[in-house]
């Protein structure tokens, strides 16, 4: 799966990221990172969530996520005060906010706009039911 957004574009399959059409080479941790956020723009995502997807729920301190979200920013171009791409969630976490275009692998590189339906089922995907203790809010209609 490739992902544009801005002048960037990360290639999950490949874990190679580009701006300007020239390979960039971040941490693997930010790499990492950056795939998880991107793959998930319409929630906010915890820092729980992004140790367990990213260091595999391995101890990790809240200094070393914060580096690697900052070196994330850095790799966009952006920053803490900016936030035009990821934009932090105050003790919460974090979210992609940069307008996103995803390229399907499997379609020979055809483009095409991220769909509610899209969305919808990814939402659904992540809100599978984790093994440890959660709290679930939902919308009032």
């Amino acid at each position: 799966m490739s992902y544009r957004f801005a002048e960037f574009e990360l290639d999950t399959e490949r874990m190679e990221f580009f701006t300007g059409g020239a390979v960039r080479t971040p941490e693997p941790e930010v790499l990492d990172l950056l795939r998880h956020l991107v793959a998930n723009p319409e929630r906010l995502v915890s820092r729980d969530e992004l140790i367990e997807a990213v260091w595999d729920e391995r101890i990790v301190l809240d200094a070393t996520v914060s580096a690697r979200i900052n070196a994330a920013r850095r790799a966009l171009g952006d920053s803490g005060a900016r936030q035009a791409s990821i934009k932090t969630g105050p003790r919460r976490g974090f979210r992609f906010v940069a307008p996103l275009e995803v390229a399907d692998g499997a379609r020979a590189g055809e483009k095409r706009e991220r769909s509610s339906a899209t969305a919808q089922g990814e939402a659904a995907r992540a809100a599978a039911i984790p093994d440890k203790p959660f709290i679930l809010v939902l919308p009032f209609s």
